[in-house]
């Protein structure tokens, strides 16, 4: 089979298919200015074994610099680095591209997409990481991390303090819905440099509790069991947050919320477990 139908072939797949299409989406959202932003999503086993014959096997292993014995042997798409979302669409396999991990869990190589010297995203340690630590939390179910720059979250942590109590209970407060999306809360990782194993530790800490964590003046990290929800995760988070920022602009006073009684029992009412610590 020649390599443009094989190339033809392997973007048909269903997982291929959503993946490129969430990262429309979030362009289309307007967060992910220029090159911002990263998404990554767990194959299951089968789907590993149905990209196999697309697999180049010859490219170099990569250390890792991180120990995830968790996730050895298992199998990535991840978008690149530098590489800017408008353009997943029109070129996938130079923009994005499949990952194995090492059977020891330190190492990856580059087996699909990614052409012309293309390297995964640079926030790579951080959804590794994050992914590991969601798979345990989750018993498997979660597959896909999802990094962007939404305006109105960013904005947020430049006047709320940077605790999982105080922006998990303003973004309950601004939308009623917010309480089944997060019932959990949101975590908030504090300025850190990105792309470096600190801020990839904090995250992954926080994702053991939380399946969405703020990263002050920078973005939001999200994770979910499937596209539709890591999707729906960060737009409802973010959706909060301007109607947060909207209410403050009106420089009037609040009249009535959302109180905690009432958040408790909309969690009651749609089954959600609610974090009572953030109360």
């Amino acid at each position: 089979m020649e390599q443009e139908d094989l190339a033809m072939d392997i973007l048909e797949l269903e997982f291929m298919r959503r993946f490129i299409r969430l990262c429309s989406d979030g362009w289309a959202q307007g967060w992910h200015e220029r090159n911002g932003g990263n998404l990554s999503y767990r194959l299951k086993s089968e789907e590993a074994e149905v990209c196999k014959p697309f697999f180049d096997a010859s490219r170099d292993w990569v250390p890792l610099n991180i120990q995830l014995n968790a996730l050895a042997g298992e199998h990535f798409l991840v978008t690149g680095s530098g590489k800017y979302f408008r353009n997943v669409e029109l070129c996938p396999a130079s923009n994005i591209g499949i990952v194995e991990i090492s059977s020891s869990g330190d190492a990856y190589r580059i087996v699909w997409g990614l052409r012309n010297g293309a390297a995964p995203t640079s926030e790579l340690p951080t959804h590794l990481m994050s992914h590991a630590v969601r798979k345990a939390a989750t018993e498997g179910a979660n597959r896909v991390i999802y990094h962007a720059h939404p305006s109105a979250v960013i904005a947020m942590t430049y006047i709320l303090p940077l605790t999982a109590g105080d922006f998990s209970r303003a973004l309950w407060r601004s939308a009623t819905e917010c309480v089944m999306v997060f019932p959990r809360g949101v975590g908030v990782v504090p300025w850190m440099m990105p792309g470096g194993a600190e801020i990839a530790k904090a995250t992954g800490e926080l994702m053991r509790t939380y399946s969405a964590a703020v990263w002050a003046q920078h973005g939001l990290f999200c994770s979910g069991a499937n596209f539709d929800e890591c999707f729906g995760l960060m737009h409802t988070i973010e959706k909060a947050a301007d109607i947060y920022l909207r209410v403050l602009s009106a420089g009037q006073p609040i009249l009535q919320t959302v109180t905690d009684d009432k958040l408790r029992a909309i969690a009651r009412e749609f089954g959600a477990e609610l974090n009572e610590e953030l109360l």
